[in-house]
This record gives structure tokens, sequence and C-alpha cells, in this order.
């Protein structure tokens, strides 16, 4: 863990305001962070497991909230995926997947899909190439 997240200190974190997390209920509903929008700005294909990481882009501007500049601090020091940022950041998912793609679109963040499963190999490919092997002088 990198010193910029939540709780990595190990020193007391300074609560923000309408944040969230294990001190009680939130002051401000975590609805309220995604400006009150039914779908995402741009990029909707976020999955849980997205590897979210910050540009060399200035820090968000004015426009954004105070979640976006948090979530974009969060992903200062390195990457972390959408359920990680929600869960330092004590929001929903669904609305930290709204900031990301806010982010996403104003050029602050990257956001790279998660790594595919890997395909189970063909057994009887391995076993000719077995067989091809032991055939070798």
């Amino acid at each position: 863990m990198t010193s910029g997240r939540p709780g990595s200190s190990g020193a007391a974190a300074t609560p923000e305001p309408g944040a969230g997390g294990s001190r009680g209920r939130r002051l401000v509903p975590a609805y309220l962070a995604t400006g009150g929008r039914e779908r995402p700005k741009g990029m909707a294909d976020f999955d849980r497991l997205t590897v979210l990481v910050s540009t060399d882009q200035p820090p968000p501007e004015l426009e954004f909230g105070p979640e976006h500049r948090r979530l974009w601090a969060l992903l200062r020091p390195g990457a972390l995926t959408v359920v990680e940022c929600a869960a330092h950041l004590g929001l929903p998912v669904s609305a930290t997947v709204f900031l990301a793609a806010d982010l996403v679109g104003g050029g602050h963040l990257l956001a790279r899909s998660p790594v595919p499963k890997a395909e189970e190999i063909d057994r009887t490919l391995i076993e000719r190439l077995l067989v091809g092997l032991r055939a070798l002088p």
C-alpha cells in the first residue's frame, strides 16, 4: 500500500465532508456524487475489476466535484480496480463508475479492462506435443 491511500499511514484520517466509511452514515447521499444522472458520460462499459490509473493530467478542475477529486487523488500513487476505489471512497460501485467515467472522459484517468480468464488448454494438443518430443532422436 502507498501512503496516499486512506488508512495506509496508520494515523487517523480526517473525515472529509460527505465521506462514508466505518465512522457512520454518510452526510451526503451517494447518489449526489453522480450529479443525479441515470447513466455515466462516455465510456460506460466499466466492470467491477476495471483497473483505473491516473494520467499526467493536472488535478481535476473545479468542474468536478469533491468525490471526483478524491478518486483522482486516491489513484495518484498507483492503480486500483473500480471496486477497490469504491471501498476506499465509501461509495457504491455504481456511483464510483460514474466518477471514473467522468475522469476518463476528461483525460484524468485511464481505464483498462480486467485481464480475461485464461482459457483451458486443449489436452490433446499437449499429448500430441509429448508424442512428438518423445519421437525426437
